[in-house]
């Protein structure tokens, strides 16, 4: 399935969803993640952390209820 985008449509309002490992994060955020191995960052086009969530399909949702446009980062 390739469709087509044209991302400069979307201006400011994509955002980009991608994995970090929880052994990665500060302590403090580490202590926090309740066991989890991964928890999922949102980020704006400058790069900036917008969100830190558990899972993919939440940023997914957070990112919509946001009127934002999110796509995977790998």
């Amino acid at each position: 399935m390739n469709t087509k985008i044209d991302f400069g449509q979307l201006g400011d309002r994509l955002v980009y969803v991608k994995p970090v490992a929880v052994s990665d994060l500060p302590e403090e955020v580490q202590e926090k993640a309740e066991g989890l191995d991964q928890l999922f960052a949102v980020h704006d086009s400058d790069g900036q952390q917008l969100a830190l969530v558990a899972d993919r399909d939440l940023a997914f949702v957070l990112a919509r209820q946001h009127d934002m446009s999110p796509v995977t980062v790998h």
